[in-house]
């Protein structure tokens, strides 16, 4: 299996080679979440069981994910895998949000109605002092994701 990560242009005429990548941890979901953030932003799916990456022995069930990823060719990205066995998991309060940002309403509003099933909504999309557009929520699978429009003065 060849994975090819997208370049992206993030400022004009700049191609960047490095980025961040959110990844997700699991115990026993990751197929699911990763299948559910799949139909949410589209793109390509790609799942590794750990019995297809010979490492039977390491996972609590050999077609548990071992690695897996949704992209998309505008740069998003989402890793996640299932915790090995023999290795603690506890998924935290607020150890971390993943924060889904874009440059207009109309791209965005989408991604949020997506998300937004089966969600809590902590925070209702509305426009905030900082952005046209802002909402957070935990999806069904207890990751946060604060949502919003980047205001066009606060653009890096």
């Amino acid at each position: 299996m060849s994975i090819v990560a997208p370049s992206f242009p993030l400022s004009e005429g700049v191609i960047y080679a490095i980025r961040t990548v959110t990844h997700l941890n699991f115990q026993g979901n990751a197929r699911a979440a990763l299948a559910f953030y799949h139909t949410v932003f589209k793109g390509q799916l790609t799942l590794v069981t750990y019995a297809e990456a010979g490492q039977v022995e390491t996972a609590r069930e050999p077609e548990q994910i071992i690695w897996g990823q949704v992209t998309r060719d505008d740069g998003i990205a989402l890793m996640a895998y299932d915790v090995q066995a023999g290795r603690d998991w506890n998924p935290g309060s607020n150890a971390f949000f993943v924060s889904l940002r874009g440059d207009d309403i109309d791209t965005i509003q989408p991604l949020w109605s997506a998300l937004s099933d089966g969600a809590e909504v902590l925070q209702a999309l509305a426009a905030s002092q900082w952005s046209p557009l802002y909402g957070m929520l935990r999806d069904r699978y207890g990751v946060t994701w604060v949502v919003d429009v980047v205001a066009p003065n606060l653009q890096a």
